[in-house]
């Protein structure tokens, strides 16, 4: 998988790249990675890649002149064997969910654009393929956003995990129906009166799957019922 990163702060992703997951991943060639500067395409004597925005108001807005060039050097370094998705980080953008991850490893490729100050010029929507967002908040930039959107889809990778299959069966994954993941226990078998469910010490594979999968729907209908499909009717 190619991974592309349009920063101010490209410390922040380096040294996100050299740790746990991500940094194995790509030591073992499973994932490439690839840093651009923004403000190496910053505008004239001091790089500037930002200015004050027309019609007035607070802050500053990210230039057009200086993101465009950053993309674009950004998706020649990466020189992937697919075009890659060119995704800009901000508040407005849809939902980033595992489904979304799933998507972009299958791509194979995506370039994140991260956001600084008031945000971009709006022109800046034309050269990118989608916006994507954590959530209904706001953060000083797009970094932090940007290193969960990577790790997230990392970790589907083939060959990135000790255990490919745990990411078959986990909470929002296509296997498990979208749901959230049953409750999970290990040793001791007893802690301060509170015991591990007999059915996962009985050993009969047919009655833990059965209990898994009750345990994962009653859990997402407490927690997160919006998740929950609607019951099909009969013949439907």
């Amino acid at each position: 998988m190619h991974v592309g990163v349009v920063t101010l702060f490209p410390e922040l992703i380096a040294a996100f790249a050299a740790t746990s997951v991500l940094g194995r991943a790509i030591d073992a060639k499973l994932i490439s990675l690839h840093v651009e500067d923004l403000r190496r395409h910053g505008v004239g004597k001091y790089k500037s890649v930002d200015d004050a925005p027309y019609g007035g108001g607070s802050g500053m807005v990210l230039r057009i002149d200086a993101v465009v060039p950053a993309i674009e050097a950004a998706q020649e370094a990466l020189a992937a064997p697919v075009r890659p998705l060119r995704i800009l980080l901000t508040p407005q953008g849809d939902r980033f969910t595992q489904r979304t991850a799933e998507q972009l490893r299958e791509h194979g490729a995506f370039l994140l654009i991260c956001g600084r100050y008031e945000g971009f010029d709006d022109r800046v929507r034309s050269f990118v393929d989608r916006e994507a967002s954590l959530g209904d908040f706001v953060m000083a930039g797009g970094e932090v956003a940007a290193m969960a959107i990577i790790e997230a889809t990392a970790r589907l990778v083939p060959g990135v995990l000790g255990n490919e299959a745990s990411t078959e069966v986990e909470s929002f994954s296509s296997a498990n129906d979208g749901l959230l993941e049953f409750p999970q226990f290990t040793r001791p078998q007893d802690f301060r009166g509170l015991p591990v469910p007999e059915v996962l010490r009985g050993g009969h594979h047919a009655d833990v799957k059965r209990w898994r999968a009750e345990q994962a729907l009653a859990r997402t209908q407490a927690r997160r019922p919006d998740l929950v499909p609607p019951k099909r009717e009969p013949g439907s």
